[in-house]
């Protein structure tokens, strides 16, 4: 692993095209007047403000914490129709979550999503037939044209080839079906980027510490950024509230007396080593409702998750022991013993699902979007899901225009004038990405180790020759950040100058792998804090 004292110092190789400084951006939030001002910077936030400024509305985005860094990273990675909303009737649903999951995965960003199959087992006494199973795969995949192949049902040993640690007593069929993973932190950093190339002006650590008001309505936000303590403004003509978990506190900021207008559930996650390759994933029915995934992801195994009602303060969202106990013990329906040893987890986590106010077991909840106006004019817009986020961000636009007054449309861009599937930047077949970075990674910097020129073609495109650059052009950036890990130390540079990354979690966790995989030591993490007290 590169020492703490040799990691290389970049003050005298700047990036070309390097974001302004947090300085020149709130100078620019301040001194300008914003046709919109969303506040979260989650991907329902960060999809709005992408569809708004495309749109040629002047938009600004600000978020408390870092991107993503909430729900929009701690969900089940997975862009899916929802095979268990088939239970439901809801074949309309399913349909459209198919058309946006493959817009996303097939032409919108096809370098940060990955085909996925799944295999459903069907155990003797479990809640499903193979019989209902085969037929609901074969639904499902209709439902996405057979875009995916079409959904079947093979024996438990052909599953077994693919699957090694799937439990195969009284294991009577396995249902196949296909739907698409990806990294949910990345896919939303790429989101920002094509906000910003579009002109949306973004800051993230910069918690809203009142709101502004003028003639009893909503124009703007007073912030503070947390990196410096520096206070500032922004003024628009409206605010948008897609704050996720915390939108009836910023509710309340409107109007004290805002009743609640959610509820939240928990998810929990549990992160481990493989102890064989996984060439499919696991989706296990626990009840006639719940389905536990066990996915194959970035070389290790995602297993969750959890649905329950959550009540506390949203900051304070952790996985409990009962959390880590529930999610071994469903695993365990499907999985062998020896690939769910807890000496196996590098990782936890659990974000909150927004729901729709009112009562009801969460897990029968449906994941819609929630939009209500406050008496000061205030949007608030909470909910959905992953794999509609481009919708959702058409839903919210569609509403801006149809607000009484039309106070915004005569300056925007109706929606369907607008290409429908605009790619996200660094758009690229990774697979081409890979083999030129291996071919081209050796000129004239040291040779690119395979595992790298992988991760960085799936987690950047066509971006991944911006890295290899840098390594290039300085060899101890072409080192690894941990010898574990295909992460090297031009990640850092780049998430440092062209990614907001601030803190060394903004890095570890959400630009890079590193802390999901158990490997974000005391060593790395200075390392990193080095790196970004570094910045011009």
């Amino acid at each position: 692993m590169t020492t703490l004292q040799s990691v290389p110092a970049l003050g005298t190789h700047p990036a070309s095209g390097s974001l302004p400084s947090r300085a020149e951006t709130r100078e620019q939030l301040s001194r300008a007047t914003y046709d919109l001002l969303v506040i979260g910077g989650g991907i329902l936030g960060i999809s709005t403000a992408w569809h708004a400024a495309q749109s040629g509305l002047r938009v600004a985005l600000v978020d408390a914490g870092d991107f993503a860094g909430a729900t929009s990273s701690a969900s089940s990675k997975l862009l899916h129709g929802g095979l268990r909303y088939l239970q439901t009737g809801a074949v309309k649903l399913v349909a459209e979550n198919h058309f946006e999951r493959r817009a996303v995965s097939r032409e919108v960003a096809p370098h940060l999503a990955n085909p996925l199959t799944f295999y459903l087992p069907v155990y003797k006494g479990g809640p499903h037939g193979a019989a209902k199973l085969g037929a609901g795969v074969f639904a499902y995949s209709a439902l996405s044209a057979f875009g995916d192949g079409v959904g079947h049902v093979i024996s438990p040993a052909k599953a077994q080839r693919d699957v090694p640690e799937l439990r195969t007593d009284n294991l009577k069929a396995v249902a196949v079906y296909g739907d698409d993973q990806m990294n949910d932190a990345r896919m939303a950093l790429m989101t920002v980027r094509a906000a910003v190339d579009a002109g949306a002006v973004v800051l993230n650590h910069a918690a809203v510490t009142g709101l502004r008001f003028t003639r009893g309505r909503v124009t703007g936000a007073d912030l503070k950024d947390s990196a410096d303590g520096t206070e500032f403004g922004v003024t628009a003509r409206l605010v948008l509230n897609a704050t996720g978990p915390w939108v009836d506190h910023l509710r309340k900021m409107e109007d004290p007396n805002a009743a609640p207008s959610i509820r939240l559930s928990k998810g929990a996650h549990l992160v481990l080593k493989r102890t064989r390759p996984w060439r499919a994933a696991l989706a296990t029915p626990i009840d006639k409702y719940r389905i536990t995934f066990a996915l194959p992801w970035e070389d290790m195994l995602l297993l969750g998750t959890t649905d329950e009602e959550y009540e506390g303060d949203p900051a304070d969202v952790a996985v409990t022991e009962a959390d880590t106990a529930q999610i071994l013990d469903e695993a365990a329906f499907s999985i062998k013993d020896q690939q769910l040893s807890r000496d196996l987890i590098t990782y936890s986590f659990a974000g909150l699902r927004v729901l729709p106010g009112g009562p009801g077991d969460t897990s029968k909840a449906k994941r819609e979007t929630v939009v209500t106006e406050g008496r000061g004019g205030m949007l608030s817009v909470a909910g959905g899901k992953w794999t509609t986020f481009r919708h959702i961000g058409r839903t919210v636009m569609n509403k801006l225009a149809a607000l009484p007054g039309h106070p915004l449309t005569e300056d925007m861009e109706p929606m369907n004038r607008l290409p429908r599937k605009l790619p996200l930047p660094g758009i690229a077949n990774p697979n081409a990405v890979a083999h030129r970075l291996l071919i081209d990674g050796g000129t004239p910097g040291p040779r690119m180790a395979p595992d790298t020129a992988r991760h960085l073609a799936t987690h950047y495109g066509s971006l991944a020759f911006d890295i290899a650059r840098l390594a290039n052009e300085s060899p101890e950036l072409a080192e690894r950040v941990h010898p574990d890990a295909p992460e090297i130390w031009a990640q850092v540079a780049y998430a440092r100058d062209h990614e907001w990354a601030e803190t060394a979690d903004d890095v570890l966790r959400r630009r890079t792998t590193l802390t999901i995989r158990g490997l974000a030591t005391d060593d790395v993490r200075a390392g990193v804090e080095k790196l970004l007290a570094e910045k011009d």
